[in-house]
């Protein structure tokens, strides 16, 4: 016998219905034994679940046997990042090669041997004969995560040494995903643009000699052209996210399935599956999707007290997305700032004014600063937010006219470094695989035979 297509979904409905009522755990029993959900405590600080010396997160300082909240702090293999990020500023260097460097390898490099880094970035950046053609173009996607996740899993088959987990092989297959990935991402975007969109199709390949920051505008636009300072500002955000602390979601994923011995390649597919969720990756486009929308709906956005009403009706579940969100705000571990969009700033406005984006600039500028206010006068409970990193990337990918279907993918582009670098800590220093323990709330049941059911 045969079923219809309607009648597969009704029956998905019943086991929908089954699904929930069988899989619901009562919240009590969290409490009472002690399960720290999300791994976070009450207060939202995050279960102790590692070590490392790759980079540290400071937001809070002992005072007086208390923890109090302090402006936030990053510093990466010990380096706080203001000083990394005005290094090579000063010196009109590209960051991102230096500071993989120093995240995959613990050290700043030498000249010589950022020289010699570069190069090898630069060497590995081709990808297998006919991929484009055979993996990225035969299956667009609308979804740029998706097909970057396919094609990671796809360039295994291309590996002889996939499933060697030898310190130098994983630092060889790490160096070639961080160099393929803005490859895999815009050409996955160029891809979806032309077959399911319907416009132009072109394919550039990257230059040497150019930075990971140049080579992606090249590679993305028709024209192959871009700026000194949109490919400046471009690598302060990629260095801005490469890594945070050890402590999120894709990062954990990273170790979990490293611990199990898996490959390289089923390892970061992994973390991508984990950054591609809402809950991790695409805050930044939802803050392009929130301003959009207060544009649209304030009469005067010079007018103070209007924009503060409409972050009121946001906050209050009445606008925009109805989540009761003011995206951009707030980061689970920083309050009083965020390091890292104090930098990106500074960095913002120079490119707002290139761009004629002055008043997108002085609008987020006064959100960033009403934001706060609000929040804190409807919330009953509040810790004090500030503008995350999010806040502020969302508007220099939109001022790059870098689509929103990159806007996640860019952040793996910068976060691929900070997970081999936390593959490779897991590898040298793990014994067994990470197995968490779940205390079990089902009932015993009799066994019935299927007559009697």
């Amino acid at each position: 016998m045969t079923v219809t297509k309607n009648e597969v979904m009704n029956c998905i409905k019943g086991y929908s219905n089954k699904c929930e009522e069988n899989g619901t755990v009562e919240k009590e029993l969290f409490s009472k034994y002690g399960v720290k959900r999300g791994l976070r405590d009450l207060n939202g600080k995050g279960v102790l679940t590692g070590v490392t010396n790759i980079s540290r997160i400071e937001s809070s300082k002992m005072v007086d046997g208390e923890s109090v909240p302090c402006k936030g702090e990053l510093y990466y293999r010990g380096y706080k990042i203001e000083d990394l990020v005005a290094g090579f500023k000063n010196s009109s260097r590209f960051g991102f090669e230096e500071t993989a460097y120093l995240l995959m390898f613990g050290d700043l490099p030498k000249k010589e041997e950022l020289d010699e880094f570069i190069q090898i970035l630069s060497t590995c950046r081709r990808l297998p004969k006919n991929f484009v053609r055979d993996v990225i173009m035969k299956a667009p996607s609308t979804d740029i995560m998706n097909s970057l996740t396919r094609s990671v899993l796809t360039l295994a088959s291309y590996d002889k040494e996939v499933s060697d987990t030898s310190i130098e092989n994983v630092i060889r297959q790490s160096i070639e995903l961080i160099a393929l990935f803005p490859l895999l991402a815009v050409y996955g975007y160029h891809a979806c643009n032309h077959y399911i969109k319907g416009n132009s199709f072109y394919i550039h390949k990257p230059k040497p000699g150019l930075s990971v920051s140049e080579n992606f505008l090249r590679i993305l636009r028709p024209d192959k052209n871009y700026t000194e300072l949109e490919a400046k500002v471009l690598d302060i955000a990629f260095v801005l996210h490469m890594e945070h602390g050890g402590g999120n979601n894709s990062t954990f994923t990273t170790r979990v399935v490293t611990s199990s011995g898996s490959d390289t390649y089923s390892t970061i597919a992994a973390a991508l599956s984990s950054l591609k969720g809402p809950r991790h990756g695409g805050a930044n486009i939802m803050v392009v999707k929130m301003f959009k929308d207060i544009k649209k709906n304030v009469k005067d956005l010079t007018d103070e007290a209007e924009v503060k009403e409409y972050l009121r009706k946001i906050l209050n579940k009445q606008a925009f997305d109805k989540r009761g969100l003011i995206y951009g705000m707030g980061h689970a571990v920083y309050s009083i700032s965020d390091p890292r969009a104090e930098i990106f700033k500074e960095f913002v406005e120079e490119l707002a004014v290139e761009k004629g984006r002055e008043k997108d600039f002085a609008l987020y500028s006064m959100i960033e600063r009403l934001a706060p206010e609000v929040i804190s006068e409807e919330r009953h409970i509040y810790k004090g937010v500030s503008a995350n990193v999010d806040f502020y990337s969302g508007l220099v990918y939109s001022m790059l006219d870098i689509p929103e279907e990159l806007y996640t993918p860019m952040f793996a582009i910068a976060r691929i470094v900070g997970w081999s670098a936390h593959r490779l800590e897991e590898i040298i220093n793990a014994e067994k695989i990470m197995r968490p323990a779940y205390i079990s709330a089902c009932s015993y049941n009799d066994y019935k035979d299927i007559s009697e059911r």
